[in-house]
């Protein structure tokens, strides 16, 4: 089975940006209850949709009426989004995108993919969130370049100690570097491009804002 990017539609906040639509160019969608809304705003339709469906208006229901649909009942033992990441995968994805997974009004959904995204990584799937304002990327032992504009702010989150943390290319440029969980010296800093970060050991998030160059 080919292997393919996938784009989970999820509840939280999504706009349509020039970088988005880059982004998600050739992508295939699966659509976690609510989050089919924003099919419309991407103008796409998902492969298959799920979830139990207590946050979808009947609106909804009837535009995507032809979109294959695999409902569970509330009372699950995973969230809507958790088991689009498994539709995705049973259908070949081999790289993620989770779009509308930041913000929103469920905090505790937002953190949660944060920690999907991590954990869905540490299996060495290729995974990146977005809300088309701003971007999470997980950050394991080794290296990755992220594509930021001049003068765009980005930090990184420690979900552990930090041993051997490289930034290339920012503001705030750090070399081999231990930043004890909790810390925030890595919060704010600035892009001067293209970004490469690297790390020896730990797990952390990359949050960027490709659109705000408030630090330029």
């Amino acid at each position: 089975m080919a292997r393919s990017t996938f784009t989970i539609l999820l509840g939280g906040a999504l706009t349509l940006t020039d970088r988005l639509a880059r982004q998600l160019a050739g992508s295939r969608f699966v659509a976690a209850d609510g989050g089919m809304r924003h099919a419309r705003t991407l103008s796409v339709i998902p492969d298959v949709w799920v979830g139990d469906f207590d946050s979808t208006e009947e609106t909804l229901l009837a535009e995507f009426a032809g979109v294959p649909r695999e409902p569970y009942p509330a009372a699950k033992a995973a969230t809507d989004g958790e088991i689009a990441v498994e539709a995705a995968l049973t259908r070949g994805a081999g790289a993620l995108i989770f779009a509308g997974a930041l913000g929103g009004s469920r905090s505790d959904h937002a953190f949660l993919h944060l920690l999907q995204a991590a954990s869905l990584a540490e299996r060495g799937l290729p995974v990146f969130m977005t809300s088309g304002e701003e971007e999470a990327y997980p950050l394991l032992s080794g290296e990755i370049e992220i594509d930021l504009p001049k003068g765009s702010l980005f930090s990184i989150l420690g979900l552990t100690d930090l041993f051997g943390l490289t930034i290339v290319n920012a503001r705030y440029p750090l070399t081999d570097f231990t930043l004890p969980f909790g810390s925030s010296r890595t919060v704010s800093n600035v892009a001067e491009g293209p970004l490469r970060i690297s790390l020896d050991t730990g797990r952390a998030i990359v949050l960027a804002r490709p659109y705000d160059l408030s630090g330029a």
